[in-house]
């Protein structure tokens, strides 16, 4: 089938209204569409098919993750151009959703011959299998603890090994704090450990409650650097187990303790302060108030809450929000997103005083351009530790996620709340910022 780039670009400018900003190469070696741009590789026709059967974002996912499509060139340059054309314009009109922008598309004659045009270009119409990456809808209630258990086991027991090659040795997986742009990475996770533990106030003996832990690396510095104890949390086994064995080399075996534990069944409260470091993500709108108030509880008078959480922008209607399908099918099942003020109210709601926002959109944007060079430096290696389909999950996920920072269509804030006593003396000095 001759020209098949040239068809494909035609349909979808047809369709959308606009010159496709990228070129486009297709499976019979054909090309179309802008030159010293990056190009849109379809390999297969077996990515229309993925399109026919799940128009829109998911389609397009299982076309990536299963190798259909794929980008040659400047893989940043190339999701800012495509997300423009596809998803960004006249993002303000107003617009029908839902069904009623479904049957509008129906009744388009434009649409309608592009989609007659476009069944002629799939081959068989068979509906093919989603890659083996994607994960299975959980089993139980929304944010049950046996579901929450199986969504954090598909987004981390995925090999320790290939989360080395992507984090780096801080085995950090959460926003850095950057001193400037030329610090390192290192430099910078190690910099915003410090900040959470001066933010809380730390000192010796005292008892921290480390709440979706990780491998362990806030646990250690808390206890390493300003002699805390420190219970850490997790609901991975291959997490607890490699935070086990670094706490063990590191000699803190008597300062921290490891559990593969959900933050509602701690009950051995209570603790001076409580760090939740990108885990609240994974908590859910529809439990998001008993997880403040289950913290609130296990902190004594006038302990800290440091709340560090990934944060979208506010709709004007919030049932509107729907969570992304390819990082709910591919990175983080059942994970929800909510705008800060809400999050601030709702600590409020449980208790707590809410004492400092710090937003550090910026940092996530430069953590996660560190984590994809730190992939794409070791691909081959990832790539035998897990299956081609996963490191591509993962180089795209946090490509986007870094242009979705940087364009402020999400960010990440650091929330410093209080458990004040009733004197009402909270026990930080008059300028917080200085974290002395």
């Amino acid at each position: 089938m001759a020209e098949a780039a040239r068809r494909l670009t035609a349909l979808a400018e047809r369709a959308l209204g606009a010159p496709f900003p990228v070129r486009v190469r297709a499976w019979d070696r054909s090309e179309s569409g802008p030159p010293g741009t990056p190009v849109l590789v379809v390999r297969r026709r077996r990515a229309l098919r993925r399109l026919l059967w799940k128009p829109g974002e998911l389609g397009l996912a299982r076309a990536w993750v299963a190798g259909d499509i794929d980008v040659e060139g400047d893989l940043y340059e190339a999701l800012a151009l495509l997300s423009g054309f596809f998803w960004e314009r006249d993002e303000d009109a107003d617009r029908p959703t839902g069904p009623m922008a479904v049957l509008k598309a129906l009744r388009d004659p434009e649409i309608r011959a592009a989609g007659r045009e476009l069944l002629k270009l799939t081959g068989p119409w068979t509906p093919p299998a989603p890659p083996a990456e994607e994960a299975r809808r959980g089993s139980g209630p929304l944010h049950s603890l046996h579901r929450d258990k199986q969504a954090i086991s598909h987004h981390y027991d995925v090999g320790n090994a290939f989360y080395e090659h992507v984090l780096g040795p801080s085995m950090v997986y959460s926003c850095a704090y950057w001193e400037s742009p030329e610090s390192t990475l290192e430099e910078a996770q190690r910099a915003k450990l410090d900040l959470v533990c001066r933010k809380l106030g730390l000192k010796p003996g005292m008892r921290l409650l480390d709440v979706g832990c990780g491998w362990g690396s806030m646990a250690l510095h808390a206890a390493r650097e300003y002699g805390a104890d420190v219970v850490a949390v997790t609901l991975s086994e291959e997490q607890a187990a490699y935070a086990r064995k670094r706490v063990a080399e590191a000699g803190l075996a008597d300062r921290i303790e490891l559990r593969v534990q959900d933050y509602r069944e701690v009950a051995d409260g209570p603790f001076d302060a409580v760090s939740s470091i990108g885990m609240a993500e994974h908590v859910g709108s529809e439990r998001y108030a008993e997880y403040a108030a289950d913290l609130y509880a296990l902190l004594r008078p006038g302990g800290r809450l440091l709340n560090h959480q990934i944060a979208r922008r506010p709709l004007r209607d919030e049932d509107d929000y729907r969570v992304d399908e390819f990082i709910d099918r591919y990175v983080f099942p059942d994970g929800e997103l909510a705008p800060v003020g809400r999050t601030v109210a709702q600590l409020e709601e449980a208790g707590f005083e809410v004492r400092d926002v710090e937003a550090l959109r910026e940092h996530y944007a430069l953590t996660l351009r560190s984590w994809v060079a730190n992939l794409e430096a070791h691909w081959d290696e990832a790539v035998l530790l897990t299956s081609t389909g996963r490191a591509r999950v993962w180089r795209l996920y946090m490509a986007a996620c870094a242009l979705a920072f940087e364009r402020n269509r999400i960010g990440v804030n650091q929330v410093l709340a209080i458990r004040t006593p009733e004197s009402g003396e909270p026990g930080l000095p008059l300028r917080t910022r200085d974290w002395n």
